[in-house]
C-alpha cells in the first residue's frame, strides 16, 4: 500500500514533467521553421504535447516505453548487483551509508532510477525535437518537400500541400508552388487528403 501511495503522489509531477518536455519538444521543432507554437496552441493542445509526442512516431514511442519499463526495474537490479560497482557508478550511485535496510536502500535506488529516468526523457524530448525542426527546415531549404496532402477548404478551393504539424485549432503547411509557410484554422479546411500514402503504395 505504501508503494501505491508514493506512486500516486509521483503521478502528478511525473506527468507536469511530461507536459513540459511536450512543450519544450515542440517549440524547438517550430521555432526552426520561424513559428512562435505557443501562441497557436491551447491548453488542450499543451496538455496532450506529451502524448502527442510519444506517439508520433513508432520508434519514438518504442524507444520511450523499453527505457520506461527498464527504467521501472532499475531499482530491482541495481539491489540484486549490488557487488557490481561498475554498474552502481554506470547510474550515479554514490556509496550507501552502512546498515541500511533492504527496504531503505531499494527506496534509494529508486530515486536514483528516477532521477535517470528524468535525464534520459530530457535528452529524448529535446534531442528529437531538434533533429525533426532541423530536417524540416532542410527540406524547406533544399526545395525537396514531399506534397502528400490536399486541403479541401469550406470555399470549394483545394490546395496540394506539405503538411508540417497540426493542432486543434490550426494547420502548419506549404502549398505547391509557394515558398511561404501557411498557417490555416481548422474551421476554415472542410477535410484534408492524403493522396500519397506510402504505407498503402508499397
Amino acid at each position: 500500500m505504501k508503494d501505491i501511495d508514493k506512486v500516486q503522489n509521483l503521478l502528478p509531477l511525473g506527468y507536469l514533467f511530461l507536459v513540459i518536455l511536450g512543450i519544450a519538444k515542440e517549440s524547438i521543432i517550430y521555432y526552426q521553421i520561424g513559428i512562435n507554437i505557443i501562441t497557436y496552441s491551447s491548453v488542450m493542445d499543451i496538455l496532450i504535447s506529451p502524448i502527442a509526442a510519444i506517439t508520433s512516431h513508432p520508434v519514438f514511442f518504442i524507444t520511450v516505453l523499453v527505457f520506461v519499463i527498464f527504467y521501472f526495474k532499475l531499482p530491482e537490479i541495481l539491489l540484486r548487483n549490488e557487488d557490481k560497482k561498475w554498474l552502481h557508478k554506470s547510474f550515479g550511485v554514490a556509496t550507501i551509508e552502512p546498515g541500511l535496510s533492504k527496504d531503505e536502500r531499494l527506496d534509494y535506488y529508486t530515486i536514483v532510477a528516477i532521477k535517470s529516468l528524468g535525464v534520459f526523457l530530457v535528452c529524448v524530448f529535446l534531442g528529437y525535437g531538434f533533429a525533426d525542426g532541423r530536417a524540416i527546415s532542410e527540406k524547406i531549404k533544399n526545395n525537396s518537400l514531399k506534397y502528400n496532402y490536399q486541403l479541401n477548404y469550406t470555399d470549394n478551393k483545394s490546395e496540394n500541400v506539405y503538411l508540417i504539424g497540426s493542432n486543434t485549432g490550426y494547420f502548419f503547411y506549404l502549398a505547391k508552388g509557394n515558398p511561404a509557410i501557411k498557417i490555416a484554422p481548422v474551421g476554415a479546411v472542410k477535410n484534408i487528403e492524403l493522396t500519397q500514402n506510402r504505407m498503402l503504395n508499397k
